[in-house]
């Protein structure tokens, strides 16, 4: 007979609410911008930028919850509420307001051009309705290229009407001059670039993205130490079992959002107006769920951040953080650019009426299939391969999962390609370095150690690892970008095999009258003055 902890429900009940909240947003933050009009590597600007605010928050509220122990909860439910209601400020983005409709902000058009277009008129760039009834284009004639300007016949300025697309007249001119002779052509349609930076609806999306996702990520880090200091030294190894319930409570509402978008809107350009009303819903239930947490009463630490840069200085330690912002790295690429390399293999294959649904099943399949066994035996897991082995395995995994998500030929295998290697992946990669953090904390400090740890991760590494990969996708696009990060997962693999971060088979947590460790007495900790983790 299985007992229950009631102890520790409180603690299951806000992970299982509060990624619920997040499931059917957080997959599609991305999405969003590519609906406004942002381009691959303006997206990768932004996202590259984002973690940077959390490289700094992170530390600093984990500082303020160790510091004031008292006021946890609070900072807490604040902190929550302060997200939510950035998420829910999504719902106000006006739509896109351009008299050309594209579906997605971009779209291939064949078109039949009746008179070979010219150079374009600088009255069309001085016109006061520019970025509404302009769109730049990528025009292809025979096996020529060339940049062109798409102008709406509402545009009002008496240009001729070269251009003939779905029985509706445009005007077609030229960026850059050419020669030969146009009948028919394809072309490549989307925003002007330019145009984005001067859209309201483009900075409050940055914005409301801004506050949002470093109030998540803040929020998770805290929920992390939280969880760490309710189960106390002896209960470590069960920091999975409560973490699990936040991957199904995540996977559920986004196969749900997924489901109930597809429904509520048939065209293609789909309405998020479900997933913001179930994203308040949860967080809602997760505000009620973290009032009711009892937090241990804890002894502060009388310099924390002196004990932490102590820990930092040790060389093991800093392998370990280089290691972290690689996954890190990797990572962001996956979460911030797959759903748009989905997106365009669902373009090019015709499965774009499907593509929401799709994307709920791919979560619900990372989720509920992927994370949860890996969550619920990680402690197990890294109890018997240890920290580096795990590492290890978890880049040669990213490495495969990787290689899959260039290959895929439709859409929809990617929901088994998610299935089988997001666990091994991400999940475990998570947990090694939270519990890797939690082990190695001073006493008084895990919420600013865990704000450390996770700032080298999802900070600096989704820094990183969006600024290259907006840059790849948009030069490269998503089959060669997601090809050339496999072959960097598969050498930083090799790399930490080679590096070898100092580690044991097993990590041992300090008792009380703690010291940084040396590296020789990380190397073969004394079993004596050590608590071995469960």
């Amino acid at each position: 007979m299985v007992r229950l902890n009631r102890r520790l429900l409180p603690i299951k009940a806000h992970f299982f609410f509060f990624m619920a909240a997040m499931g059917p947003i957080l997959p599609q933050l991305p999405v969003i911008g590519k609906q406004i009009g942002v381009p691959p590597d303006v997206m990768g600007y932004i996202t590259a930028a984002l973690p940077i605010l959390y490289v700094l928050a992170k530390p600093l509220v984990g500082f303020l919850v160790d510091y004031f122990t008292n006021l946890r909860k609070f900072i807490f439910i604040t902190l929550i509420l302060i997200m939510t209601l950035a998420f829910a400020g999504f719902y106000f983005l006006p739509d896109n307001a351009h008299f050309i409709p594209l579906e997605d902000g971009s779209a291939k058009w064949n078109v039949s051009v009746l008179e070979t277009p010219r150079d374009c008129s600088p009255m069309i760039y001085s016109s006061s309705a520019f970025c509404q009834t302009t769109h730049q284009a990528k025009c292809f004639q025979g096996n020529e290229e060339f940049p062109a300007l798409i102008v709406a016949h509402e545009a009002g300025l008496n240009l001729s009407q070269n251009l003939r697309h779905d029985n509706e007249s445009h005007h077609l001119c030229l960026t850059q001059p050419a020669t030969s002779e146009w009948t028919d052509a394809s072309c490549e349609v989307r925003p002007v670039d330019s145009c984005i930076y001067g859209a309201g609806k483009f900075w409050l999306f940055v914005c409301l993205l801004c506050i949002g996702i470093v109030g998540f990520n803040v929020t998770n880090s805290i929920s992390d130490a939280c969880c760490f200091d309710l189960l106390g030294d002896e209960e470590q190894g069960e920091y999975g079992a409560q973490r699990v319930w936040g991957t199904i409570g995540f996977g559920a509402t986004a196969l749900l959002a997924g489901i109930v978008v597809n429904w509520w809107t048939t065209d293609a350009v789909k309405s998020l107006t479900p997933a913001l009303i179930i994203m308040c819903v949860f967080s809602l239930l997760d505000l009620f769920s973290v009032s009711k947490l009892k937090l241990p009463k804890l002894g502060g630490s009388e310099s924390i951040w002196s004990d932490v840069w102590q820990l930092v200085r040790k060389p093991p330690i800093l392998i370990f953080l280089f290691f972290a912002t690689m996954a890190g790295i990797i990572d962001s690429f996956i979460i911030y650019f797959m759903f748009w390399h989905l997106e365009q293999v669902a373009e090019a294959t015709g499965y774009m009426h499907q593509i929401k649904l799709i994307e709920g099943l791919v979560v619900a399949a990372e989720c509920l299939a992927g994370e949860v066994p890996f969550f619920f035996y990680s402690g197990k897991i890294i109890k018997k391969l240890g920290y580096v082995h795990c590492m290890s395995m978890c880049f040669f995994f990213y490495a495969v999962r990787l290689s899959l998500i260039a290959w895929i030929p439709n859409p929809w295998y990617l929901v088994g390609v998610e299935l089988f290697f997001q666990g091994i992946t991400y999940a475990l990669c998570y947990t090694c370095i939270v519990a890797y953090a939690s082990a190695v904390a001073p006493p008084g400090t895990s919420s600013t150690v865990q704000g450390l740890m996770a700032g080298m991760d999802d900070g600096l590494g989704f820094s990183i690892g969006s600024l290259i990969g907006g840059l790849m996708f948009k030069r490269l696009g998503g089959r060669e970008s997601f090809k050339y990060f496999a072959i960097a997962a598969i050498c930083t693999c090799v790399a930490h095999i080679v590096v070898r971060p100092t580690s044991r088979k097993r990590q041992f947590l300090p008792k009380q009258g703690y010291q940084p460790p040396t590296e020789q007495e990380i190397k073969q900790p004394p079993a004596q003055e050590m608590q071995e983790i469960r």
